[in-house]
């Protein structure tokens, strides 16, 4: 019997970091059934010329909400992701209380029709997904829910509670337990109470995904926290995003990687991404005190999308102030103080492209966009370029990876880290979630002008055995999955 397709000629990187090998491949079902020679197929393709690989897994993604929003999943499945880790820097769309706001400008947005992980991935599966997503349980949320906004410590029976939440999500297959504690209002937060929501994963040996609670100055003593976190819990430590922000600080990744080198080696298991661009991005309201605004930070920071004026988009503050003859403190100000100043997400160039290759370099690092999946107006051009850019700028032109390892971080190496079961590798029995590409012209297009632009090179992306993106063509097929860590 032929199988549903075969894959010819290809250079198979299989994603283990072996040396490339010529193979044809045979998918059936949702499975590879053969790597190396093949029969016939009911759909074949000549691959020569082409890398055939393991679908790409975006390890930093906030797509909870777009997965609802946006099934299509255009932005990620263009570039070869093929599966999703969401609900990263405490953000995740569980718990959750139908039609609840948790906070303004929440990007994971109110649910109307679930509760926890399982009703809400029943809600995405109705909307047939291009991708596959696996989900973190998110701090910020769970302390909304119970907390609330207030400034300050969660009682004993706070605590209980968003334990139970935590426990809950981790009973239903969540990946681990997330933290974003620079943000509202996890930054209210001891690190005791840390330790206890982190401590409802050891059961299930899931993993502790941080967005530290300082990236620039007291970079080193956020590292300290991170890893005091998951050695009191007994679980593997990610740091998400790893950077040393502000000019003042650049170089200094050298010495919070030296940090995670000596964990490692007294036996904790700790691992990191980065995403490849000098800019970061996010809501613009969390990074502001209107008291007190940092000009050195703010003369860096372009709009990316603003509801009440959105002829910013896409402009840096300092060229704002100047059309309006304004200083960057009241542009700034009059931004954030707009009625739906809260919604403004901005992009701020706080990174250095050295640091980028140091991180890298680094064997534990894996790769996340961390891009914020909202359409309108100019956002982060890493929504869409992030995997072919490594690829181009930091394997092909920089040569700061070899293609066999990029590949390997962004697939088994980041499969095996997020509990991703039977992906990652080209591999007989495992999921056929494959990208084909061209190594010589593989390219992100997408750039801070124009963020939205597809990147060129990869021609075919296949999800659990179906084609669903070809030639630039998406195909809607929707055969995208819930995972489910370790299941």
């Amino acid at each position: 019997m032929p199988a549903d397709l075969v894959i010819r000629n290809a250079r198979v990187i299989d994603g283990s970091g072996s040396p490339p090998f010529t193979a044809d491949i045979e998918v059936t079902g949702d499975r590879i059934v053969s790597v190396g020679s093949a029969g016939s197929g009911k759909h074949e393709i000549d691959a020569k010329g082409q890398v055939l690989c393991p679908g790409f897994i975006d390890t930093h993604s906030h797509d909870d909400g777009a997965f609802l929003r946006h099934p299509d999943m255009g932005f990620k499945l263009a570039q070869g992701v093929t599966t999703d880790i969401s609900g990263n820097c405490g953000f995740s769309t569980i718990p959750n209380e139908p039609g609840r706001e948790y906070m303004p400008g929440d990007i994971s947005g109110p649910g109307a029709e679930w509760t926890d992980l399982d009703s809400y991935f029943q809600a995405c599966m109705a909307k047939k997904p291009a991708i596959n997503q696996a989900m973190l349980v998110g701090h910020n949320r769970i302390r909304a829910q119970v907390v609330g906004l207030e400034r300050r410590h969660a009682t004993a029976d706070e605590v209980i509670e968003m334990r139970g939440h935590v426990a809950r999500a981790m009973e239903q297959g969540a990946v681990g337990f997330s933290t974003g504690l620079i943000y509202e209002p996890g930054r209210y937060s001891d690190t005791n109470e840390v330790v206890a929501l982190a401590r409802e994963c050891t059961p299930f040996t899931g993993i502790y995904a941080t967005h530290m609670r300082n990236e620039g100055d007291k970079l080193l003593e956020a590292v300290d926290e991170a890893m005091h976190i998951a050695r009191e819990a007994g679980i593997p430590l990610h740091i998400s995003h790893h950077k040393s922000a502000g000019k003042r600080n650049w170089g200094r990744v050298k010495e919070s990687l030296a940090k995670v080198d000596a964990a490692n080696a007294s036996g904790m298991d700790i691992t990191l991404d980065v995403y490849p661009y000098t800019a970061g991005s996010g809501p613009m309201w969390q990074y502001v005190n209107l008291d007190a605004i940092d000009i050195e930070w703010a003369n860096g920071v372009m709009i990316a999308n603003c509801p009440d004026y959105p002829e910013f988009e896409g402009k840096m503050v300092p060229d704002i102030a100047t059309e309006h003859e304004w200083t960057i403190e009241e542009t700034v100000r009059n931004v954030l103080t707009s009625e739906r100043g809260r919604q403004v997400i901005c992009i701020h160039f706080i990174i250095d492209e050295a640091d980028i290759e140091t991180n890298l370099r680094h064997p534990k690092m894996l790769v996340g966009s961390d891009g914020i999946p909202v359409l309108k107006g100019n956002p982060h051009p890493r929504l869409y370029g992030t995997m072919p850019r490594v690829l181009s700028r930091y394997v092909r032109e920089r040569q700061v990876l070899t293609l066999e390892d990029a590949i390997r971080r962004m697939t088994s190496a980041s499969c095996e880290r997020f509990g991703l079961v039977e992906r990652g590798l080209v591999k007989e029995g495992y999921f056929a979630d494959l990208v084909l590409f061209y190594p010589a012209t593989v390219e992100d297009l997408a750039t801070y002008e124009h963020p939205k632009t597809e990147p060129q090179g990869i021609s075919m992306v296949i999800v659990n055995g179906a084609v669903a993106y070809e030639d630039g063509r998406h195909t809607g097929v929707g055969s995208g999955q819930m995972l489910r860590y370790k299941r």
